[in-house]
């Protein structure tokens, strides 16, 4: 697969792994804290900032009652209605422009996931120079049509969607004209539990649809993220926070900027470390390899005498004979004084 250029990052298998903090919700309705934010991403290490674009309006409607309530026990959002979470969790489309600029100042990524035709407007009004389409909006083929049809770099996320449903989206985009697609290995739960995010779906997603492949990323912690590298995400993204005390509606399963920090540390060595096919000692091993066994004279030996077993033993260094050639050694007489300590080498013996 081709690598894909956004801004000055490329994305790709033979790049580090592009991260990208996921600032959704938490900045709890405050500017100054947004700020803080793309600030606190910039430090941890990111290479991009990523928003969310929708209005309560947009996204569903002011209803409190039956399929428009989340009553399930076990969501994070329970007690709310839709209209209240997305009141409590949307960027407000007037802070864009400047959370952009800010962004751009700190020389980090900025872009956003449009949840509809009008927020692809808006941030195609402010250059955005990619788009992420998210895992319930999959099945939305006319948003991911009008994204697509930009003609920028599109990542689609893939929670909860069916292999058919992948298809539909992946060629609806293609058709439309995108040509740089990552599609994001994704578990649609809040949090993720780690034993159902099924990793291993990654190098088959890639070779079935011929994409770029990351991962967006629920899980408590940095270990399933780490662990997405291999299996070649090439892209990261986790829900970022400047405390999960603060509270907030995506705040129980997003990192801290220390916990972020360490994700573009360790992703990044689990990237390097993958390396390629490699036998015999790499760089970081030559000096090493004089600390191999060999065989060597553990005892003094006259000019003449015969090599007993009380003579050599393989012991480091590994300046002499390999210990292989022990059983060759044995019986065979020197032709010179040889003192304990020295090790082992053809041309001190008798010829046979």
């Amino acid at each position: 697969m081709e690598a894909i250029e956004v801004g000055a990052h490329t994305i790709g298998p033979d790049s580090p792994p592009f991260i990208v903090a996921e600032i959704s919700a938490n900045h709890n309705q405050s500017f100054e804290r947004a700020l803080k934010l793309i600030d606190a991403a910039k430090a941890a290490g990111a290479h991009a900032v990523k928003f969310q674009t929708y209005t309560p309006d947009t996204i569903t409607i002011d209803i409190q009652e039956g399929e428009f309530f989340i009553s399930d026990p076990n969501n994070l959002w329970k007690g709310k209605s839709l209209y209240q979470l997305y009141q409590e969790a949307y960027t407000p489309w007037e802070w864009h422009e400047t959370l952009f600029k800010r962004c751009k100042e700190q020389n980090l990524i900025a872009f956003s996931t449009p949840f509809d035709a009008t927020a692809v407007d808006l941030l195609e009004s402010l250059g955005v120079p990619c788009y992420k389409i998210a895992s319930l909006e999959i099945t939305d083929l006319p948003l991911i049509k009008k994204a697509a049809s930009t003609g920028k770099p599109l990542f689609i996320s893939t929670g909860t969607a069916t292999l058919e449903e992948i298809d539909e989206a992946v060629t609806e985009a293609r058709s439309a004209g995108c040509r740089q697609l990552i599609l994001l290995k994704c578990t649609s739960a809040y949090p993720a539990p780690a034993n159902q995010m099924n990793l291993r779906t990654l190098p088959h997603l890639s070779d079935t649809f011929h994409s770029l492949v990351g991962l967006s990323d629920h899980t408590l912690g940095i270990g399933a993220a780490i662990a997405s590298i291999p299996l070649g995400a090439c892209l990261i993204e986790k829900h970022f926070t400047l405390a999960r005390s603060d509270g907030g509606v995506d705040s129980a399963f997003s990192l801290e900027p220390a916990e972020f920090a360490e994700l573009v540390c360790e992703t990044k060595r689990a990237w390097e470390a993958i390396g390629s096919v490699h036998y015999g000692p790499t760089a970081a091993e030559k000096t090493l390899r004089s600390l191999r066994r060999s065989l060597y004279f553990v005892k003094d030996i006259k000019a003449g005498d015969k090599i007993t077993e009380e003579h050599i033993r393989a012991i480091r260094p590994g300046n002499g004979l390999p210990p292989k050639e022990y059983s060759r050694l044995i019986g065979r007489y020197v032709n010179s004084d040889i003192k304990r300590g020295e090790a082992t080498h053809w041309d001190q013996l008798r010829p046979l």
